[in-house]
């Protein structure tokens, strides 16, 4: 599609949608912070006075309880039966196998070269693949697996189990990889177990891995179908897990985050990370007819081997919450009172009830402001350099837990308030600092240079697909048709591009991001459709002024060949494109082979994160496909450039481990 420039917003739209919006935030945003907050979130002091909040927050849940079944008794004629009073329901058990079930329906200049695309430069996110050197790290189905593509090699080295030896890691789940220097951190969950696993590993010179320890971080399930548990910036580890407390659950000091070491396959002994003194609250009410979260954001320095993981943990009491962002120095968390609000409708005065908390990373108190709304996911937020929080804000909804996103729903506003504005949590974010959208249902977004693009899916002919709004400045939100659903957003360069299908074709979409925002270069792939949907299964690599390199898997509309089906040990294509100049030209895609024979997998035996990623070291290109490793070459000729696969190495267990020219050499 040739670029063409976009209209702006009429006046008469923007009327209306302020017209529609004006009771949302007249109902939940607050008249701004006028007075002088505190500097942080006051914090507990003791145990004891933790406890006692907590247990007014108890003994009212439960006499509301009461008064509720005797009313709803006195209603069928029995009101004598009521005045028994009601037990505590028992703590619930440790989810097993049910649970298991449940789910599975449902060298320095080398290693500063990111293979991954993550959201923050120098905030690495857990993954299935890494770089260490002269080697990719890959993560599969509970082992962990050790290529060499230095000194033009492909080679497989290594192979470990992904767990602690002698451990059984059935109810276990080893979804996320991240690696520092030669230490190698796989994080899982254990359902078993009951927590995040950590398990750290060494990599030498050559590739080969050595376990290292086991550990285990108390928690509840870190799933996201699009956020990721863990980050690493340096040497420090950061983890955000939310505990639920319930009226009539376990005794709150029994679930306080805890941390313990595995011995070979015994565990050891609990022990608190967060102390109630490192446990703060705004000056809210709790509410007896909600359940709360203790948002926990645990910090755990990485250390040298024979040392222990040194963990510890500060956290917020809160209403529950699932969205959350990590920044270079804090981590924001997204909470939504459940009882505030009217379903979300903007113009019945609803919007969800909200509060975002700042946790620091550096240790010191967390602050807090009341807000309204609830963002799609992570990527609505952007902490920028000019000292303010930005979050793309819908009305209500439940955030991006497992296919959460799904049901956000309401308008549409983009929230910039000053860090700080946060404080001890009594203020609110002003009407002013909320600016409202054009409704599309956006269900994508991300931040690129000075713009926010968000999109989703286009509803009738009259509303657009996506738009793009500079996030700090003023002027209207730019609508972009393209023609076609919008299922991914990504950053190329300074510029944007949308991705989506329009019935069987998947299409890219370039966005030019300078004084304004036109759609640019097209590229259609006729019968295919996304084979990842998370954001590691993307990447662009600049190559030159104004162009670069991306890849993509991909696979046919009917599903066949999908990466999240169970006991599929094969993968999709990965499509790779040069981009110049925001137009685009098809190389080819590096293709998987049939895959025969069992792997013997023991434990997460789902791809939960997807088994295919694209990646672009040095000059070389490469396509991971489940249990293959694919090369391919840039060749010129008279036709144009073109992809060809070079060789492709299958590391699964009990395969051949040698390198497989193909026909085109090497």
């Amino acid at each position: 599609m040739p670029a063409h420039p976009v209209p702006t917003i009429r006046s008469s739209a923007r009327s209306l949608l302020a017209a529609v919006a004006l009771a949302w935030l007249a109902a939940c945003a607050g008249p701004g912070p006028d007075a002088v907050a505190a500097p942080s979130l006051p914090a507990y002091r003791s145990d004891e006075d933790l406890v006692r909040a907590l247990d007014r927050w108890r003994a009212e849940a439960g006499r509301r309880q009461l008064e509720r079944r005797s009313f709803a008794l006195s209603l069928n004629g029995s009101p004598g039966i009521a005045a028994q009073p009601m037990a505590a329901p028992p703590a619930p058990a440790p989810a097993t196998a049910g649970a298991v079930a449940a789910k599975s329906a449902d060298g320095a200049a080398a290693a500063a070269e990111s293979i991954t695309n993550v959201q923050t430069a120098g905030v690495d996110e857990g993954g299935i693949v890494k770089r260490a050197g002269d080697h990719l790290v890959v993560l599969r189905r509970g082992r962990l697996f050790t290529v060499r593509i230095g000194a033009d090699s492909l080679q497989p080295v290594s192979t470990v189990d992904a767990y602690a030896p002698g451990s059984d890691p059935r109810g276990a789940w080893y979804d996320e990889m991240l690696v520092s220097g030669n230490t190698i951190v796989v994080i899982g969950y254990s359902y078993a177990r009951g927590g995040t696993e950590i398990g750290l590993f060494e990599i030498d010179a050559r590739g080969g891995l050595t376990y290292r320890s086991t550990h285990h971080l108390r928690s509840y399930d870190y799933y996201s179908s699009r956020n990721y548990a863990s980050r690493l910036i340096g040497r420090k580890l950061v983890f955000y897990s939310p505990t639920v407390l319930r009226p009539g659950g376990p005794a709150p000091l029994t679930m306080l985050p805890s941390y313990r070491r595995w011995d070979g396959a015994v565990p050891g002994d609990w022990q608190r990370i967060l102390p109630a003194t490192r446990i703060h609250r705004t000056d809210d009410d709790f509410d007896p007819d909600e359940t709360l979260a203790l948002h926990t954001v645990t910090s755990c320095d990485l250390g040298d081997p024979g040392q222990d993981l040194r963990c510890e943990s500060t956290a917020a009491l809160g209403p529950a919450g699932r969205v959350f962002y990590v920044s270079q120095g804090s981590v924001y968390v997204w909470t939504v009172s459940r009882t505030g609000g009217a379903g979300g409708r903007p113009d019945a005065g609803g919007g969800a009830r909200s509060a975002v908390f700042r946790i620091p990373l550096d240790g010191t108190a967390p602050t807090a402001l009341k807000t309204a709304g609830v963002p799609i996911d992570q990527l609505s937020f952007l902490e920028d350099g000019r000292g303010h929080l930005n979050v793309l804000l819908r009305g209500s909804g439940v955030g991006e837990g497992m296919f959460g996103n799904a049901r956000v729903q309401g308008g549409t506003a983009l929230l910039r308030v000053p860090l700080a504005s946060f404080g001890d949590g009594r203020g609110s974010a002003p009407r002013e600092a909320y600016r409202l959208l054009p409704a599309s249902q956006p269900t994508q977004n991300r931040y690129v240079g000075d713009w926010l693009l968000y999109g989703g899916a286009q509803r009738d002919g009259r509303q657009s697909a996506a738009w793009a709004v500079r996030w700090a400045g003023g002027g209207d939100a730019v609508p972009l048709d393209p023609g076609h659903a919008v299922e991914r957003i990504e950053a190329m360069g300074a510029h944007g591009v949308l991705v989506g299908n329009t019935g069987s074709d998947l299409v890219f979409s370039a966005v030019r991001l300078d004084r304004g925002a036109t759609l640019a270069g097209r590229h259609v792939q006729p019968g295919a459709r996304q084979g990842e949907t998370r954001t590691h299964g993307f990447f662009y690599r600049p190559t030159g002024t104004d162009q670069g390199l991306l890849g993509l898997p991909v696979i046919d509309p009917s599903g066949r060949g999908g990466t999240m089906q169970a006991g599929n040990q094969g993968s999709a294509s990965v499509l790779f494109l040069r981009e110049r100049a925001l137009d685009f030209r098809a190389l080819g895609d590096l293709r998987s082979a049939p895959v025969s024979g069992s792997d013997g997998c023991r434990a997460s035996c789902v791809d939960w994160y997807g088994n295919a990623r694209p990646m672009f070291i040095g000059e070389r290109v490469f396509a991971l496909m489940g249990y293959e490793l694919v090369e391919g070459r840039l060749d010129g000729g008279m036709f144009g450039e073109r992809l060809a696969e070079r060789r492709r190495v299958n590391f699964m267990p009990g395969a051949r481990g040698d390198v497989r020219p193909t026909p085109f050499g090497g």
